[in-house]
């Protein structure tokens, strides 16, 4: 199998498990297009640990990690199976990068994991594994974990970075009649210094770009987009998943980092 390219994704709401939108059709057809992965790996900020911890789990459950959402919401179950090999080989790799890992045999899989799942392969026929994201990172730290983590993409894995490209929970209990500029603004800037591959610049976004503290209050919804592409360093630009944004404050693109995200489109977006 030739290297996987590795993706982020915008997960928004656990509401989008029901809500579609732009970004849920969007996200099955690139799940029909790549290559079929022997697993996925998954970082959400929903796990987070001061050292990574690797899911070891058989049968990983389906975790409810939120409360207030529609009822139908907690009866989903998202029946995967998990691949404790590759998760050993990822437990290896980051050690060998100096990330000191754990094993982890009892979790499940958060809402920032089974959600996004829920579009990519709907049958659960792809088994899944999640790795934590590390509660003390920075942008050069988040790059670098991704790094850490490439390796396995030439193994058959599939990384996926699951966050959301603007993450303002105290907006988003609001209501919103309109799109909110800020949000527009902000998901423009890191589509341009991703379309670009400028690494450089999208390292910086939380730094530099339009409204990022208000977009982000918190990084850890951001991190896991430069984990994605620090697993697919060499491999950038990357393709755009148009996902618009829902709730008037969450910009829902994801993208794709590497070759085989770009067959057959060059650089464009996805629409």
């Amino acid at each position: 199998m030739n290297r996987l390219p590795s993706v982020f994704v915008s997960h928004g709401a656990p509401s989008f498990a029901i809500e579609p939108g732009l970004a849920g059709p969007r996200l099955a057809a690139l799940g029909r297009e790549l290559p079929t992965p022997r697993a996925v790996l998954i970082v959400s900020p929903h796990w987070m640990t001061p050292r990574p911890q690797v899911g070891m789990v058989e049968r990983p459950r389906t975790i409810h990690d939120f409360g207030g959402f529609d009822p139908a919401l907690y009866e989903i179950d998202y029946p995967v199976d998990g691949h404790p090999q590759l998760a050993r080989r990822a437990l290896d790799v980051l050690q060998e990068a100096g990330w000191s890992p754990r094993p982890d045999g009892i979790r499940g899989l958060d809402h920032g994991a089974w959600v996004p799942m829920l579009y990519l392969y709907p049958e659960a026929n792809v088994p899944v594994f999640q790795v934590s994201l590390p509660s003390r990172l920075d942008a050069e730290s988040a790059w670098a974990f991704g790094q850490a983590l490439a390796p396995l993409a030439d193994d058959g894995v599939l990384i996926v970075g699951s966050g959301s490209l603007t993450h303002n929970l105290y907006e988003f209990r609001g209501h919103h009649s309109h799109n909110e500029a800020y949000a527009t603004e902000f998901a423009a800037w890191v589509r341009d210094a991703v379309v670009s591959g400028d690494s450089t610049r999208l390292r910086q976004t939380l730094a530099l770009a339009p409204h990022a503290q208000r977009a982000h209050p918190t990084a850890e919804h951001f991190w896991p987009l430069l984990v994605a592409a620090g697993a697919a360093a060499a491999s950038l630009p990357a393709t755009v998943i148009e996902g618009g944004i829902t709730h008037g404050v969450l910009a829902m693109n994801s993208f794709v980092f590497g070759s085989a995200g770009r067959e057959g489109h060059g650089d464009k977006s996805i629409v």
